[in-house]
C-alpha cells in the first residue's frame, strides 16, 4: 500500500463523509438490484461514474435492460429523469430548449428541454444527426447551454447515460472521437445469467418493478458525495502511474491513437470515486487498474492493420506492463 502524505485539514475527507459513502453506495446498489438484473460490478461502474461526475455511454444489444437500469438509477436516488429518443429529425432545440415569445409580457423567455434533468437518457444517440450530437458537446463538457447567445447553467447533479445499439448501422451517424471522449465510461450490459433471466422474468411478469423502486437518497446526499470524491487524495507517484499507463497505450504499435489527457483525468477522478465509496480517503493503483478498462478501451482507436487486436486487449496489456507503485 503506498505510504498517505499529509495533506490540508480544507482537503481532508472525514470518516463520517466516507462512511456517509459507503452507505450511499450500499442503499444504492441494494434499490436497483431488486427491480433490474444487472451484474453487481457494472452497477458499480455506474455509481462510481455518477459520483466522479462522469457521464456513461451504455453499448449493447436491443432489449437487455439499458432504460431501465438508467430509471431505476434515477429513482433510487430520487433524481429528475429525462429521456430523449434520438432519430435523424431530432433538432438541438428539442434536446436544449429554446426561446418562446410570451405574446402576454411581450418577450421571449426560455423553455429548458430534457437536458435540464439530473439525470438524462440519449437513447440511441447514433441515430441524431451530427449537428444534434455536437449540441451535447456543451452540455457534457460545460455543464450549461447557450441559446441566443444567453448561457443557462444545468442542474446539478448532471449525468447522461447515453445509449448505442451495437449491431444495427443503418440510418446512423457514428460518433466523432471528441464526443466520444466526453464519455468517463463505457459499459456494456450482456445478456443476463440463465437464473437471472428467470428471476427477471418473476419479477416483471406483473408490471413494471421500476416504479416500485423507492428512494434511498437524496440529490443533496449524491453532491455531498461527489464533493468528498474531488477531496479524495492521490499521490504524485499515483499520477505518474496513470500517465505511464496512458504512454503504454500510445507506443503501442497496434494503435494509431491512444489515451488522451482527458482520460487520464477521467481516470484519476474515476478512482478517487472508487476509493470514497469504499470508504478510504486515499485512491490506489487498484483503483486505477479495476476501473482502466471501462475508462480507457473506448477511446483507442487501431491501426487498419491491427485486426486481430481489440482496444481491450491494448489496455490490459498496458496494466501487465507498466509496474504499479
Amino acid at each position: 500500500m503506498e505510504p498517505v502524505e499529509r495533506i490540508d485539514d480544507a482537503e481532508y475527507v472525514s470518516l463520517a463523509e466516507r462512511d456517509a459513502a459507503a452507505l450511499l453506495h450500499r442503499r444504492i446498489r441494494e434499490a436497483v438490484t431488486d427491480a433490474v438484473e444487472v451484474r453487481p460490478d457494472l452497477l458499480d461502474h455506474v455509481v462510481t461514474c455518477i459520483v466522479a461526475e462522469g457521464h456513461i455511454l451504455l453499448e449493447d444489444l436491443p432489449g437487455v435492460g439499458k432504460t431501465t437500469l438508467a430509471r431505476a438509477v434515477s429513482r433510487a436516488m430520487d433524481l429528475a429523469f429525462a429521456r430523449v429518443q434520438c432519430t435523424t429529425d431530432l433538432l438541438p432545440a428539442d434536446v436544449v430548449g429554446t426561446n418562446v415569445f410570451n405574446q402576454r409580457e411581450d418577450h421571449f423567455e426560455f423553455r429548458p428541454g430534457p437536458i435540464f434533468a439530473n439525470i438524462v437518457l440519449v437513447d440511441e444517440i447514433n441515430r441524431a444527426s451530427p449537428k444534434t450530437q455536437s449540441g451535447l458537446l456543451e452540455c457534457m463538457q460545460e455543464r450549461r447551454v447557450t441559446v441566443d447567445v444567453h448561457s443557462h447553467e444545468l442542474a446539478r447533479p448532471f449525468v447522461v447515460l447515453a445509449t448505442q445499439n451495437s449491431v444495427e448501422f443503418e440510418g446512423t451517424y457514428p460518433l466523432p472521437e471528441a464526443q466520444v471522449d466526453r464519455f468517463m465510461c463505457r459499459l456494456s450490459l450482456g445478456y443476463p445469467s440463465a437464473k437471472g433471466e428467470v428471476d427477471m422474468l418473476r419479477m416483471h411478469e406483473t408490471g413494471d418493478r421500476v416504479d416500485a423502486v423507492e428512494a434511498v437518497a437524496t440529490a443533496a446526499d449524491l453532491l455531498a458525495a461527489q464533493d468528498a470524491a474531488r477531496r479524495v487524495h492521490t499521490s504524485d507517484a499515483l499520477r505518474s502511474y496513470v500517465v505511464a499507463l496512458l504512454h503504454r497505450t500510445r507506443q503501442d504499435p497496434r494503435v494509431e491513437l491512444g489515451g488522451s489527457p482527458r482520460a487520464g483525468l477521467m481516470l484519476l477522478r474515476a478512482a478517487k470515486a472508487r476509493a470514497l465509496l469504499e470508504g478510504r480517503d486515499h485512491a490506489l493503483p487498484d483503483d486505477v487498474q479495476a476501473l482502466a478498462h471501462v475508462v480507457l478501451a473506448h477511446r483507442i482507436v487501431l491501426a487498419p492493420e491491427a485486426a486481430d487486436a481489440s482496444p481491450e486487449s491494448v489496455v490490459a496489456d498496458a496494466l501487465a506492463a507498466t509496474p504499479a507503485l
